[in-house]
């Protein structure tokens, strides 16, 4: 059966440095999408690549 789902999703109020909020503005822009949009990919992309500690060993 067909069933639509809405993600869930909370509000969460940060502070950026303003010429960062810029850069991410003029690139959301650039890219037709949302700021929020775009912080949350830039957020998912550093998880996703974040060094792990026992990584770090391995690079040394």
């Amino acid at each position: 059966m067909f069933e639509i789902r809405k993600p869930s999703a909370s509000n969460k109020t940060i502070r950026m440095p303003d010429t960062l909020i810029e850069k991410l503005e003029r690139l959301a822009g650039e890219h037709d999408i949302s700021f929020n949009q775009l912080v949350i990919q830039c957020c998912e992309y550093a998880m996703e690549h974040l060094n792990k500690p026992d990584e770090k060993k391995q690079e040394s």
